[in-house]
């Protein structure tokens, strides 16, 4: 019975998004209020030892660090908007797409431009459904359905989805768990980085074209050419720059693999106006690497740090000199200035992305606070111990999928990884499993959950016209999205396997 009961807060947000089509906002504070009140009356929260905080006490602390750990994800969510906004005003994302349609007269070659390159890098500086409503309306200029379009862009982007928005997705993992950013990247990156080609298959498979044989060899090389970088950023900086720099890396070496197998393609455009519409990403990734690669600057940089304790173990620290929001503002800044344009345009892009950042806010408290009170409550221990005892030895096959749920219902990856990660830090202890192994396949499959995620379809849809026809979309989707989940789940065990645990 208390299963069922820790269970039914997440049961009844499956509920309302799925079936009645809540938002997430409006579903995740009904959910709150139903695990407040189950704390309180099923699980004693605040009163459970002689240490315990009260009831007060507890629900300001559990809200306390919900709030808190909101705050370090928006100040990477409203930068990442403003350089969105800015570059969408003076039209810099214009120039940059033109720049990819004038690399190949071959649609589907310009499908491994756009929908895997171009929305990985899109995905990778702003993430949060953007990459799809950029990517699909080109697609659409090239010949392809709308239905089509917005499926290519879906499978493509969300391979770098785990380190969208330049890492936001990690973060709520590390807060939640004490575990570094870095530590928690190596997992959903290898395993991203050994099955990212099941996408790339299925996304020229979306085109419902015939492939020539040259042209799958070629996809095989865009692969390669992303997952590797991806990987070694994954690895050895940590989840910043994996999606970001793998897109600018491998979509720079993939230009001159075009180069080299025809003539008429241009060399990469250094032109003024290339550089300065490129202006703000490229400030970001040098602010990134400096930080991260120069030890004695990264260590200056983490030595502000915000941290504060309250009893009955509420606690939240924060480092905003090496926060990757604060890079993410520098970079606006100084790429904005430096592109020359009006300064209005950059308090025009804040207001803008400010407005954008409302309903993101209501969301992301409401999850925040359902996660942190069932994590204080005992909610979270009490299901993991009921999953343990259900799926046993076969729980890393299963993780996976467990991502892909959170980020089907909420819409966000970020959202996904809140919602499970106590959950499954929780069950990987009963199983005596690796929890960074566990919390990766979270991560890979909130990831992959973005490739059937209603939010992502409706508002890819809604760029190409195809309102009312979203169901379409999915049909298209939805068994890419349970092969690569399966893919990852079947690598998570022998991992774990391999492991020794």
């Amino acid at each position: 019975m208390a299963a069922l009961l820790a269970a039914s807060p997440i049961a009844l947000v499956l509920a309302l998004m799925i079936g009645l089509r809540w938002s997430a906002a409006r579903a995740g504070l009904v959910a709150l209020a139903l695990a407040s009140t189950l704390a309180l009356l099923a699980f004693d929260f605040g009163g459970r030892d002689l240490d315990a905080p009260g009831p007060v006490g507890a629900f300001g602390g559990a809200l306390l660090e919900a709030g808190f750990i909101a705050t370090t994800i928006l100040w990477i969510i409203f930068p990442a908007l403003c350089i969105h906004g800015l570059q969408v005003r003076r039209g810099a994302v214009d120039l940059l797409r033109r720049r990819l349609e004038h690399l190949s007269a071959d649609p589907l070659v310009l499908v491994l431009l756009i929908a895997w390159f171009f929305a990985l890098f899109v995905e990778g500086a702003a993430g949060f459904g953007t990459p799809v409503a950029l990517a699909a309306p080109i697609l659409v200029t090239l010949g392809f359905s709308p239905t089509q379009a917005v499926a290519m862009a879906l499978i493509g982007h969300s391979v770098g989805v785990s380190f969208g928005a330049v890492g936001t997705p990690i973060l709520p993992q590390a807060a939640a768990t004490g575990f570094t950013p870095g530590a928690l990247s190596a997992t959903p990156g290898l395993l991203h980085a050994l099955l990212g080609w099941i996408l790339i298959v299925f996304m020229l498979r979306a085109t419902g074209r015939e492939l020539p044989g040259p042209l799958w060899r070629l996809a095989l090389v865009a692969a390669v050419l992303f997952l590797v970088p991806y990987l070694a950023l994954a690895t050895l900086i940590g989840p910043e720059l994996p999606t970001l720099g793998g897109a600018l890396l491998g979509g720079l070496a993939f230009v001159l693999v075009l180069r080299q197998r025809t003539s008429s393609v241009p060399a990469p455009s250094s032109d003024p106006g290339t550089l300065r519409a490129a202006l703000p990403y490229l400030v970001l990734v040098v602010l990134i690497l400096v930080t991260r690669l120069v030890a004695p600057l990264g260590e200056a940089l983490r030595a502000v740090e915000i941290a504060w304790h309250l009893p009955g173990g509420f606690a939240g620290s924060f480092q905003p000199l090496y926060h990757p929001g604060t890079m993410l503002l520098l970079a606006f800044v100084a790429g904005g200035l430096a592109q020359r344009g009006a300064t209005a345009d950059l308090l025009a892009a804040m207001a803008e992305a400010a407005r954008r950042l409302a309903p993101v806010v209501v969301a992301l408290l409401a999850m925040l606070g359902l996660a942190r009170i069932m994590v204080h409550a005992g909610m979270i221990d009490t299901l993991a111990m009921a999953a343990a005892a259900l799926a046993g030895a076969a729980w890393p096959a299963v993780a996976p999928a467990v991502g892909v749920l959170g980020t089907f219902v909420t819409g966000s990856a970020t959202a996904s990884n809140i919602l499970f990660t106590d959950f499954q830090v929780r069950v990987a202890e009963t199983l005596r499993l690796p929890p960074l192994t566990i919390l990766g396949a979270q991560a890979f499959g909130a990831a992959v959950g973005n490739i059937v995620c209603p939010h992502n379809i409706v508002a890819g849809g809604a760029t190409v016209g195809l309102a009312g026809r979203e169901g379409e979309v999915l049909r298209a989707t939805l068994l890419p999205c349970l092969v690569y989940t399966a893919a990852g789940g079947l690598l998570v065990w022998l991992l774990v396997v391999l492991s020794g645990s």
